[in-house]
């Protein structure tokens, strides 16, 4: 299967008054190049969660963001400033002594106090936590690698047409070949019957002008590599896997091939076609980039 390097995915968890959502967007890259968001409280579990990741995704960026909230009893601790609640009340009832005011503080007024009750969020059982977290990551993760799927199948299929267009272009390239020769031979005698109308042509002189020609412009070694590249091309996206590499490698290769029977070619028809090639291998060059 051929997978693209762009995607999303997206999973939401409720356990245990717990709810964990997990976001995950990928583009292209050459690398796997991985950002873990999450709270801070949870940072311990990163290094677990980055392997598993590396375990389904090797190449392209992703953005990994954890959302976590908790109303879990074992997740919130309460702490009290007793010895600011004790200068308060004791500085307080001295003050009503000082001012023969009546002394009726309740424990509700000091809760008014800055400071006196400190609530902090907390990974309660971390196991639990840890079990949810790798669930929802990797429900994410299956959502995410669908949709790679299913555009990496499209673009298999694209590059497979565009494939098959490669193989006419060669194939007109290949036709258009012989004649090039026999018509270098053709306006070559023409041209020295002009300039030598009394004299006779030396058929042998031609024949190795033709021949030096013949050999200046053969593209049959790049065009017999270029079939040998479209049937590797073929067999890479058959085969599947991560080969964005492979194939990233292949097009800069066939490339090259077009690029040596363009300035070889001596001849405008074969020229039209080398251009025609070369769009045709860009554009697939652009969409092996899409892929792992």
């Amino acid at each position: 299967m051929i997978y693209s390097m762009t995607g999303y995915g997206r999973y939401e968890i409720e356990e245990l008054d717990r709810k964990i959502t997990v976001e995950i967007s990928a583009i292209n890259h050459r690398y796997l190049d991985l950002n873990i968001r999450m709270p801070r409280m949870l940072a311990h579990l990163e290094e677990s969660i980055r392997g598993l990741i590396k375990e389904r995704v090797s190449r392209g960026k992703l953005e990994v963001s954890i959302f976590y909230h908790s109303t879990a009893q074992e997740d919130i601790e309460v702490s009290f400033n007793e010895n600011l609640a004790s200068v308060y009340i004791e500085e307080l009832r001295l003050l009503g002594e000082q001012l023969g005011v009546e002394d009726n503080l309740k424990l509700s007024d000091l809760m008014q106090i800055n400071d006196l009750v400190t609530i902090q969020k907390k990974a309660g059982d971390i196991d639990i936590i840890a079990s949810t977290i790798e669930k929802a990551v990797m429900q994410a993760l299956d959502e995410l690698i669908d949709m790679r799927l299913k555009e990496g199948t499209a673009l298999k299929e694209d590059i497979l047409v565009k494939n098959e267009n490669l193989g006419s272009l060669i194939e007109a390239i290949e036709r258009r070949s012989p004649s090039v020769i026999i018509e270098y031979r053709q306006r070559l005698e023409s041209r020295l019957s002009q300039l030598l109308e009394q004299v006779p042509v030396d058929e042998g002189r031609i024949a190795t002008e033709v021949a030096l020609f013949a050999d200046k412009c053969a593209v049959d070694e790049e065009l017999t590599r270029l079939r040998s590249h479209r049937i590797q091309l073929q067999d890479i996206l058959i085969e599947g896997g991560t080969v964005g590499r492979k194939l990233d490698f292949l097009m800069q290769e066939m490339n090259r091939e077009a690029n040596t029977i363009g300035s070889k070619a001596n001849d405008c028809e074969i020229t039209k076609h080398v251009v025609t090639l070369k769009t045709e291998i860009e554009k697939i060059r652009e969409q092996v980039q899409n892929i792992e």
